[in-house]
């Protein structure tokens, strides 16, 4: 009896999540379509950096930031506070919206953001991460678009 507890609590923790991870590829091409390719200047590679860094290209991630007062959203972790309904909503957008894996949504509030005066200084982790990179290319390598 205890051991099909056990293995039914494992069961469970194993079990499907509801989080659907994108493979490094399909990110490149969706945001490709999307039209992130050079859009300001930032090339395909910082933007599929920049998705790795915030949510290891999993689109339904969710960060619930108790400190700063915000959660975070996507696959480009957009904050609550800011640009979704939960804030000042200066992407015109639901919170909720930027956690489809097709990415529509998500790439247009991305482009709001990254017009604004920091670019993609805007998400701390391209700035650590990708920014100063040498070996951005990486991020395509293989990647039919």
């Amino acid at each position: 009896m205890r051991v099909s507890a056990v293995l039914s609590l494992v069961g469970c923790l194993l079990g499907p999540s509801g989080a659907y991870v994108l493979g490094r590829c399909v990110v490149a091409r969706r945001l490709h379509r999307g039209g992130l390719d050079y859009f300001e200047g930032y090339s395909l590679e910082n933007w599929v950096c920049l998705a790795y860094f915030e949510s290891k290209f999993n689109p339904s991630a969710v960060y619930d930031n108790t400190r700063g007062n915000y959660t975070s959203f996507g696959l480009f972790q957009i904050r609550s506070n800011e640009w979704c309904d939960r804030g000042k909503n200066r992407c015109h957008v639901a919170c909720t919206d930027l956690l489809n894996p097709n990415l529509k949504k998500t790439i247009e509030c991305a482009k709001k953001i990254v017009q604004g005066k920091d670019g993609m200084g805007s998400w701390p982790s391209w700035t650590l991460n990708c920014q100063l990179s040498d070996t951005l290319g990486r991020w395509l390598d293989g990647c039919k678009l």
